[in-house]
């Protein structure tokens, strides 16, 4: 399956904010992969979010920086500018994702292949994902539905996650998927999240990502990819 091996992991991280370079830093020294869904309109700008009831830092990666920054893992699209999906029409879709993901392709030097849903909520519908698959270069999009499970799934342009990392039940998640035995069915833990959301320790600090990802990594039996990389074998 994945150089012969039948569990994968895989990460992402959504907005592209500067905390990234401090996740990615976990990342490789644990030699875990993941990709970065960012907004190309809104690199290099800066704000604050208020998570959890603490302000964060929610400044975006410079677009002179994202070859540099993410040169190790994936970058994917987000959209242009982070709109509710569902409540654009056709063509408005269709320009938010591909100029993104054309943007996106010429700052980080290789075609971007794959995509996250903007937004909470209800990010995405049937609409939405038959729009991607016929008239955009996406081949796979994230959801925010966690299922807490690890089987395959069909439909890659609707692809729910194994669990979102802040919440609460993550490390519960990654134990039970360490002692899953694949069989004949190949089994993948999907984690994603903010990187921002652990400056403000909101089910999830910098100290348990850390911990997380030693966890996880260095197991021989895994494969360590990025999205495409686990999803599309690329």
């Amino acid at each position: 399956m994945w150089d012969g091996k039948r569990k994968s992991v895989t990460f992402s991280f959504d907005d592209g904010v500067l905390q990234d370079e401090r996740a990615i830093e976990i990342l490789n020294r644990h030699g875990l992969k993941a990709t970065f869904n960012l907004n190309s309109s809104l690199l290099g700008l800066k704000g604050t979010l208020t998570v959890g009831g603490v302000e964060v830092d929610h400044s975006k990666i410079r677009p002179d920086r994202v070859g540099e920054v993410y040169r190790d893992h994936e970058v994917a699209v987000h959209t242009l500018t982070h709109p509710l999906l569902p409540a654009l029409d056709d063509a408005t879709i269709v320009w938010q994702v591909e100029q993104d993901r054309r943007a996106l392709s010429a700052l980080c030097g290789r075609e971007v292949v794959g995509m996250a849903y903007p937004c909470g909520g209800v990010n995405h519908d049937e609409r939405v994902a038959q729009v991607l698959r016929a008239r955009t270069g996406v081949s796979y999009s994230r959801t925010i539905t966690s299922t807490h499970d690890f089987a395959p799934q069909q439909d890659l342009l609707c692809f729910n996650p194994s669990a979102h990392y802040v919440e609460g039940c993550l490390f519960d998640v990654a134990e039970r998927f360490l002692r899953a035995r694949p069989g004949d069915v190949p089994l993948t833990l999907y984690i994603w999240g903010h990187t921002y959301e652990m400056d403000a320790d909101c089910g999830m600090n910098w100290q348990d990502f850390d911990r997380l990802c030693a966890l996880l990594g260095g197991r021989k039996e895994i494969f360590y990819g990025t999205n495409a990389e686990v999803l599309l074998g690329k």
